[in-house]
């Protein structure tokens, strides 16, 4: 095994190594006092508070931010319902549940995968029929909604495929998407 020997002899003779030691150890004993001193001067922390006043106080402002914010929300439902009373007029059509009775497969439609099918089948598109009827904004919605992956796809082509499957006509719709290319 080798062995690390440091020579600490000066060409005089002399040995050298009880003088370094002593200036490394003055050093090392400087730089603690000077540290101290600094942390002193400068305003170093020694940060002894109790923290269990302070998680009270900050649980007491959480309570208050809570309470409030459920007055806000009860404020915010009664006047949501007041103007929801006064803008709708009496002969407002509200849409009907979907009937999802009828589940066509949709990845007969070009462009539509089986995950594009699952983000229809969430907001309640499950037929060729529901597909026709929706707007292209609709559609383009759940694409976007759905995030950066899918926001590639464009749905332009989709309800009049839909349209054409849901009347059976199989051969046309078979040449039109012969032409198309994910469904543009």
């Amino acid at each position: 095994m080798l062995a690390l020997q440091i020579n600490t002899i000066a060409c005089d003779g002399s040995d050298m190594f009880w003088p370094w030691f002593l200036w490394l150890l003055a050093a090392f004993i400087l730089g603690i006092i000077l540290g101290w001193l600094l942390s002193k001067i400068l305003g170093g922390t020694n940060d002894t508070t109790d923290y269990s006043t302070k998680i009270k106080g900050l649980e007491a402002d959480l309570a208050a931010c809570r309470k409030e914010k459920g007055v806000l929300a009860a404020t915010a439902a009664a006047t949501t319902a007041s103007l929801a009373a006064a803008v709708i007029p009496a002969k407002a059509v509200i849409p009907a549940k979907a009937d999802d009775s009828v589940k066509d497969d949709l990845t007969k439609v070009e462009g539509i995968g089986p995950k594009i099918k699952g983000l229809l089948n969430d907001d309640g598109i499950w037929s060729f029929k529901q597909l026709s009827e929706s707007e292209l904004s609709r559609l383009q919605k759940i694409l976007d909604n759905a995030g950066p992956r899918y926001r590639v796809h464009k749905p332009k082509t989709w309800s009049a495929q839909a349209k054409m499957a849901a009347e059976g006509k199989w051969t046309e719709l078979a040449k039109w998407q012969d032409e198309l290319k994910g469904g543009l």
